[in-house]
């Protein structure tokens, strides 16, 4: 059989057979002899942490040893790196502080910067956590300014300065013949435009912007060019020129023009060449030459037919002798200051470049019947000549009639 323990010391002086008088005696030499008390076998209840609640599992005794976690109250979460459980040590509980908090909203999204990766996975951010961002693409950072941002006791964010700033657009520069126009600046995400000076064309777009290129920034379209705009040739004219005619016209460039000789100019002298829409065209129309086409007259008109008068009738006149009167051929000189015509001519208004109001074939007209006016006059002249030959000759015969009578 087992042997029991022998009784110590202690232990005897709480035996109920000792007597009274050896009781005192004994518990005087408990006293001298410091017998230490019985340990307890537990801890007891865990202590209260603000804003936590121990996991208990269903135990109402505590052991020697055992460990007891804490878990935060709803709203409430856990501070990053703090400890959240106790341990019974010598029947007391270790300490614990607080560590539960609660969070602030999740961090501000920046224009300027984004939250680095591991805070990107974090779902809570307790009183006094910190968050680090970095610079986005097309931005870099401002030195003297920290990218980070507090949550504070008011359950916001602090306000986030501007630690990261624009990145610069090299200076485009203006086109050759253009301007350059700078709306803003020339930094990140800004736009310039171009434009060209009178009598140039655009080539190329007109705006460009600064964006991100490789990872750095530049711009979206490349300089535009200016070219130079042409007018279409000046028109031709009918009987007139222009006397100093250039190969090419461009902006503000004259073309002035002259009449041939004998013509009058009709119009604006000088036509110069201007620019709508981007194209080129002239100011207005060309002018027009009119004059005067002298009549073809014959230098000699000869009537080749003599002008022979009627013989006589002396028949039946006593005394007297059939007598034939001698024809002569009668020359008139040329027509002129008895039918004189002008002809003027027609008014050529240019309709296009190779198409007139009037053909060739209607001045031949104008010619034909101003000729045909012409020889008509010279006919209606002779006609009165010959009038006049003729009652001549009908007066010398009743003369010669009126002498043979009185014979």
């Amino acid at each position: 059989m087992p042997r029991s323990p022998q009784p110590t010391v202690c232990s005897r002086a709480r035996a109920p057979w000792v007597h009274a008088e050896l009781r005192l005696l004994w518990g005087l030499a408990l006293l001298l002899l410091g017998c230490p008390r019985p340990v307890r076998s537990d801890c007891g209840l865990p202590p209260n942490v603000p804003n936590a609640q121990p996991d208990l599992g269903g135990s109402a005794t505590f052991s020697e040893g055992h460990v007891l976690t804490y878990r935060c109250n709803r709203g409430f979460f856990k501070v990053t790196g703090m400890p959240d459980s106790v341990t019974c040590v010598n029947s007391k509980w270790s300490d614990l502080r607080e560590f539960c908090s609660q969070s602030c909203g999740f961090p501000p999204r920046l224009l300027f910067a984004s939250l680095k990766k591991p805070y990107t996975e974090q779902n809570n951010f307790p009183v006094g956590s910190t968050v680090e961002y970095q610079c986005r693409l097309g931005y870099r950072r401002n030195p003297p300014l920290l990218p980070r941002l507090t949550c504070l006791q008011n359950l916001t964010w602090s306000t986030p300065a501007e630690f990261c700033k624009k990145k610069s657009c090299p200076n485009p520069g203006e086109p050759v013949d253009g301007q350059l126009h700078v709306t803003t600046d020339l930094l990140f995400g800004s736009s310039v435009s171009f434009s060209c000076n009178e009598g140039f064309k655009l080539i190329g777009a007109s705006t460009s912007y600064c964006i991100i290129l490789d990872k750095n920034v530049g711009w979206s379209e490349p300089k535009p060019v200016c070219t130079i705009i042409y007018c279409p040739v000046p028109p031709q004219i009918e009987n007139g020129m222009i006397p100093h005619r250039a190969e090419t016209y461009t902006y503000s460039q004259t073309a002035t023009y002259r009449c041939n000789k004998g013509f009058t100019l009709v119009g604006e002298r000088t036509i110069y060449c201007r620019v709508r829409a981007e194209e080129g065209e002239w100011s207005g129309p060309p002018p027009t030459c009119r004059g005067k086409f002298p009549p073809p007259t014959p230098a000699n008109v000869q009537i080749g037919t003599p002008a022979t008068p009627r013989k006589p009738n002396t028949a039946g006149v006593p005394g007297t002798e059939a007598r034939t009167q001698k024809a002569t051929t009668v020359f008139f000189p040329p027509a002129q200051g008895v039918v004189s015509r002008t002809t003027t001519q027609p008014d050529y208004t240019t309709i296009s470049k190779d198409k007139t109001l009037f053909s060739s074939g209607s001045v031949y007209f104008v010619y034909g019947f101003a000729s045909v006016a012409i020889v008509l006059g010279i006919l209606i002249v002779i006609k009165v000549f010959w009038d006049y030959g003729q009652s001549g000759a009908y007066k010398t015969h009743e003369i010669a009639k009126v002498k043979s009578e009185s014979f």
